[in-house]
């Protein structure tokens, strides 16, 4: 099951959010939405419903998909205000434990918030996540101690939090399309 998590439009706001890394990403979650279609597999989307004022509130133009995705059917469409897509609507554990849905594979915006929330959720619930870390991007983020880390140390940090919690497994887009995976 692949999960793209809050591609929408209001990302793209670089006075809002500041500066990103990995300008790859849209190229790598599109080469998954291919792989995915081409072989029938089931796609869910999840949109962030800002209830702050934010390029992501429904009532901003901000809060649409991408382009890039705003022609995909998915099999179930997720939305949410907080960070974990297991706390939208529909009932996105609901939905899977229906289907036996055993392995989640998760790619969007941002890696080290809805991503990395998810991606742990899932992997408490027993799923088998897989973490498309080239598939995702995050933003620089300002610390309680005034300093700005790095979207990249961000990104890094998140990877080893999955990784060494036993959270998910860390892959590349490359490593899920390859159809000997």
């Amino acid at each position: 099951m692949l999960l793209l998590i809050d591609v929408q439009k209001g990302f793209d706001d670089a006075a809002f959010w500041g500066r990103r890394d990995n300008p790859g990403a849209e190229k790598n979650m599109r080469a998954l939405i291919e792989a995915w279609e081409e072989t029938g597999r089931p796609i869910v989307l999840v949109r962030h419903d800002s209830v702050r004022q934010s390029p992501l509130h429904p009532a901003d133009p901000g809060n649409a998909f991408k382009d890039m995705v705003a022609d995909v059917e998915p099999a179930l469409l997720v939305v949410k205000q907080v960070n974990s897509a297991f706390y939208g609507t529909p009932d996105l554990h609901a939905w899977l434990r229906e289907r036996g849905a055993r392995q989640l594979v998760i790619a969007g915006i941002q890696t080290n918030m809805c991503n990395e929330t998810t991606a742990r959720m899932g992997g408490n619930l027993g799923y088998d996540v897989l973490f498309v870390l080239d598939a995702m991007h995050t933003f620089d983020l300002a610390g309680p101690d005034g300093e700005t880390v790095t979207a990249e140390e961000l990104t890094r940090a998140t990877a080893t939090n999955l990784h060494g919690g036993r959270f998910a497994r860390v892959v590349s887009t490359a490593d899920v399309t390859d159809p000997r995976w």
